[in-house]
């Protein structure tokens, strides 16, 4: 794409409807962009733009047009890397990674989706890195009162390696995008934050997936997440410390 650049795009007025969000999706697709809109918790709506500058004044011109929006500022800001236009800030549920120590060492990635956690084992865990992309092996459902287990497994151990919210992503509504096999998502833990994305590759019994960081502002390439931040968000113990103790 020629000419790329980017812009945060801000609106105020009477712009809290979802179909003023899923408006903004259109309009963008139809002139070639890239990036996200949210509501934020002031009220306003933010609109991230990738794409031609031209394209980018457009969009921002016909957001002053509609009807029930007071103001439109806008300032350039890094591109991200956007690979689609996607509603955020819409809830999904919660999310859990645990660090498992069992016969093999993984960390279990589970994103609650109609009151279960889908979840998928992730032997090298999560990375705030873009480029890595972790492989990850789609497992059994758990209930949500897993969430809160932190302790001994015989030899081994399960520590709350993170926890918070996260919002559905993507053009595609959950769980139909889990089932079309891409799936896009905002973290808010307490570690993992911003945009992931789970792409199946292969099938089976138990698929098989790639879990990636999606490039925005909380990406950070050449980081180790898991080697930074081995303590448990509930306990502050390391798996090793847990297992030991």
């Amino acid at each position: 794409m020629t000419d790329r650049t980017a812009s945060r795009i801000s609106a105020t007025g009477e712009v809290a409807d979802l179909s003023l969000r899923e408006d903004v999706r259109a309009r963008a697709s139809r002139l070639g962009l890239l990036g996200w809109v949210r509501l934020e918790p002031d009220g306003s709506l933010c609109v991230h733009a990738e794409g031609e500058g031209a394209a980018i004044a457009e969009l921002s011109l016909e957001l002053r047009s509609i009807p029930g929006v007071d103001s439109v500022s806008d300032r350039q800001v890094r591109v991200e890397g956007h690979e689609q236009f996607a509603i955020r800030g819409i809830p999904a549920g919660v999310f859990v990674v645990q660090e498992h120590q069992a016969t093999a060492h993984h960390f279990d990635v589970r994103l609650e989706v109609d009151g279960v956690m889908r979840s998928w084992a992730v032997p090298k865990g999560p990375s705030m890195d873009p480029t890595v992309k972790r492989f990850a092996v789609q497992v059994e459902d758990h209930s949500l009162a897993h969430n809160d287990f932190e302790g001994r497994t015989g030899k081994g151990g399960v520590i709350i390696w993170d926890r918070g919210q996260y919002e559905q992503g993507g053009r595609v509504p959950w769980p139909e995008a889990l089932e079309r096999g891409h799936a896009v998502f905002v973290l808010h833990g307490e570690k993992l934050h911003g945009g992931f994305a789970l792409q199946r590759t292969g099938g089976g019994e138990k698929p098989q997936w790639l879990l990636i960081k999606r490039k925005d502002e909380y990406a950070a390439r050449g980081s180790d997440i898991v080697a930074e931040r081995p303590e448990s968000a509930q306990s502050g113990l390391t798996l090793a410390e847990l297992i030991d103790g």
